[in-house]
């Protein structure tokens, strides 16, 4: 198939029968953006329907492009993606964006759910306690991250000790804990969210080792992040992959 029956095909999996509407007033902009998308970038590597619109969605949430966001949720549950496996997904945006923004994409979410007649609340993933999410939020940090999370919090200032104890008990401890994702799939969706962000290069090569030390090899993390490209431009596309490149040398 050319690159057009790819999109057209790609599209209506994804999205069912039907025409885009801005095809009504901007069928240019509209033929660039499909074959392009669902033509072309969806097809490179080796990364499945599923792990491609859990990436999407958090890089929509990230971007806080609602109408889009509520587009991509339909088009999560079109290829199999449960409803726990979507909410885990956006939940695990909070850390890196805040919580309004993750609540407006949680009502976007929401609103998909009930046209769908998704029961809501979904069931708790919940596996932490007041009393062991920041050990247990600390050992998922370590198994990432290695050595340097102690060094980290021996070196973080006195007045500035709460975050590293934040980072442990609210990021990894309340968020990485829970169950519907696997922690390669958490790992791999944090490092578009922080590539999504923009200036946050730092935390970006933080998520590249994080990934290789949970098992996600560096044509995963090209492919993924190729995939946020239509999403977050080429300027952030181009950071991202200079981040993998200095962490992950070619052969």
């Amino acid at each position: 198939m050319d690159r057009v029956e790819k999109s057209t095909e790609k599209y209506n999996q994804l999205f069912g029968n039907g025409v885009p509407a801005a095809y009504a007033t901007d069928p240019d902009f509209q033929d660039i953006l499909s074959r392009f998308i669902f033509g072309e970038v969806f097809y490179q590597g080796q990364l499945d329907d599923k792990q491609r619109e859990l990436i999407t969605l958090v890089v929509l949430t990230t971007n806080q492009t609602l109408p889009q966001l509520k587009a991509h949720v339909a088009a999560a549950l079109n290829v199999g993606l449960t409803p726990v496996e979507i909410k885990e997904a956006v939940y695990q945006c909070a850390p890196y964006i805040g919580f309004p923004k993750t609540l407006n994409a949680i009502n976007e979410v929401n609103e998909v759910f009930k046209s769908r007649n998704i029961p809501l609340p979904i069931e708790s993933q919940k596996t932490v306690d007041e009393d062991n999410r920041f050990e247990k939020g600390l050992a998922v940090q370590v198994e990432i991250f290695g050595d340097v999370i102690a060094k980290m919090q021996e070196a973080a200032p006195l007045n500035q000790k709460q975050i590293q104890e934040y980072l442990s008990a609210f990021c990894f401890g309340d968020f990485y804990t829970r169950k519907g994702l696997d922690l390669k799939t958490r790992e791999l969706l944090t490092l578009c969210i922080v590539s999504s962000l923009g200036g946050a290069e730092g935390q970006v090569k933080a998520h590249v080792q994080g990934n290789l030390n949970v098992g996600n090899d560096k044509e995963i993390l090209i492919t993924a992040i190729t995939h946020c490209l239509p999403y977050m431009g080429f300027p952030r596309t181009l950071n991202a992959l200079a981040c993998v490149n200095e962490i992950i040398s070619e052969n």
